[in-house]
């Protein structure tokens, strides 16, 4: 009952994102499984105007299919001459080109026909302990801003055009470089200190 008790779901099959999700959480005790772990799937609907609503989304249709509490989390970039755009709307900007090169060629272009290119990434974690349960919201951010070209291919969606206020740009970071800094890794890092007070 233990093992059980401690099982969290994460609302996806990213590699990545179960990599650093791990890394934080299982030192303290809690397993991090899959949905294929699990042999669930689901596939909901981003429908939400903001990334609690979406991260919510996400973490319901999970939890109705499962008795362990689950993670699930939405996350964008947002550019402040662009009024905060992508923002929520990332991944469909993202998938409106052929490409995200295209994607990221695009943006660079809208950026520079503003005044300024400050931007941030932005996380926010829905925790749901079961699915009547009330959500529990935890975010991050990562500010920077828009390089003028593309920088590298590391990284996934707009890292390569993207360069944090400590110099780094994420395209050319190491994944453990930009884990330590990320806008996940910084709501992560929130929700462990809740999961750490509660369960004490």
């Amino acid at each position: 009952m233990e093992l059980l008790r401690k099982e969290i779901l994460l609302a996806t099959n990213n590699a990545h994102k179960l990599k650093e999700y791990r890394q934080i959480l299982a030192p303290m005790g809690y397993i991090i499984v899959s949905p294929k772990d699990l042999g669930i799937v689901s596939d909901p609907e981003e429908t939400g105007n903001t990334y609690r609503e979406n991260a919510y989304l996400k973490a319901l249709s999970f939890a109705r299919k499962t008795h362990r509490p689950v993670i699930a989390d939405d996350s964008g970039l947002e550019v402040n001459s662009l009024l905060r755009f992508p923002g929520v709307h990332s991944s469909r900007f993202g998938e409106s080109f052929s490409s995200y090169e295209e994607a990221q060629q695009a943006l660079i272009r809208m950026v520079k026909a503003t005044p300024s290119s400050r931007a941030r990434f932005i996380c926010t974690i829905c925790y749901l302990e079961k699915e009547d349960a009330k959500p529990l919201f935890f975010e991050g951010t990562c500010e920077g801003k828009i390089a003028s070209e593309c920088i590298g291919k590391n990284g996934f969606g707009y890292d390569p055009i993207f360069i944090s206020d400590s110099g780094l740009p994420f395209g050319l970071a190491k994944e453990e470089e930009k884990n330590a800094i990320s806008h996940r890794h910084n709501a992560i890092t929130k929700l462990a200190v809740f999961l750490s007070i509660s369960n004490n």
